[in-house]
């Protein structure tokens, strides 16, 4: 079986790479020195491929019912997007693939009743942009875009039943002794191009963190509420339902908040957090049933 030898997420703000000089000295290093631990955790556990789930920024899925996932297929990117070249500050980037992988996670997830379609060739903005700036580009991704923007978005019940879901996938239907890294990306509470568009809620953010420390999927479902994120910045702090993918995925496993800064200048709360998985195979749990 294939075993999850890392998971992660953290959150993608475009200014960690795009204008970060704009924030005080103390919060420049905080922030630099979180993403280089996350590439170092990353590298050390020397995967063969990382899964990643981020939410798609209206890039690439329709606006008219939008499917809750789609996973990419393609060999090759470059990134970013041209236009989101100069807002990241970053020249591009070339990067691999693994549509084998990506397609036995269509092909099962969608068996299995999820809202999942597949692509070859998304555009990549600062959801991939930003993480691998610092995760590097030397390990081929498989990219699975969410949305968590337009409605109807997938609840969390339906993220943590997908998470338990790309768990099973990973042990049970990809290639003997495959080493899978995987990571989340999104958050923390931010109102992009809305009346508090310049201000997080740093409350929010440490509960939230706090939340993902104790990983227990009951309280998630029944505190991490859409109206809970949404009232922590409109339209972007539920890109948090990834984080909550890669949570069921650790199938109980605890987290540790690798760091934290609520930031103006960044317009979010900048943070991160490492699944204590310690490369072992996890158990298999039944995914959650939907209950009327």
């Amino acid at each position: 079986m294939a075993k999850i030898v890392s998971i992660m997420a953290m959150a993608h703000a475009p200014g960690v790479t795009g204008w970060l000089e704009n924030c005080p000295v103390e919060d420049q290093a905080a922030i630099k020195a979180g993403y280089v631990e996350l590439g170092d955790a990353m590298r050390a556990t020397k995967p063969d491929v990382i899964i990643g789930v981020a939410n798609d920024h209206l890039l690439n899925l329709p606006l008219i019912d939008p499917p809750d996932w789609r996973v990419d297929c393609a060999a090759h990117w470059c990134g970013p997007a041209e236009f989101f070249k100069s807002w990241l500050k970053q020249p591009g980037y070339e990067i691999d693939g693994r549509p084998d992988v990506a397609n036995v996670i269509h092909d099962v997830a969608s068996n299995a009743g999820f809202k999942i379609d597949k692509g070859e060739g998304l555009l990549f903005d600062d959801n991939w942009s930003v993480p691998l700036w610092y995760l590097g580009y030397d390990v081929p991704i498989v990219p699975i875009h969410m949305n968590c923007v337009s409605p109807p978005m997938p609840a969390p019940l339906t993220c943590i039943n997908f998470g338990r879901t790309l768990r099973d996938i990973v042990q049970n239907d990809l290639p003997k002794d495959l080493r899978v890294g995987l990571i989340a990306t999104g958050g923390l509470s931010h109102e992009p191009g809305g009346a508090r568009y310049f201000t997080m809620d740093s409350t929010f953010d440490q509960w939230f963190l706090d939340l993902m420390e104790e990983s227990d999927p009951d309280r998630v479902l029944k505190e991490a509420t859409i109206e809970r994120m949404e009232d922590a910045g409109g339209g972007g702090t539920t890109e948090l339902l990834a984080w909550m993918v890669v949570m069921a995925a650790a199938s109980g496993a605890k987290s540790r908040k690798v760091f934290y800064v609520g930031s103006d200048e960044m317009r979010c709360g900048i943070g991160a957090s490492i699944w204590n998985v310690d490369g072992l195979s996890l158990p298999k749990t039944p995914p959650l049933i939907e209950t009327s």
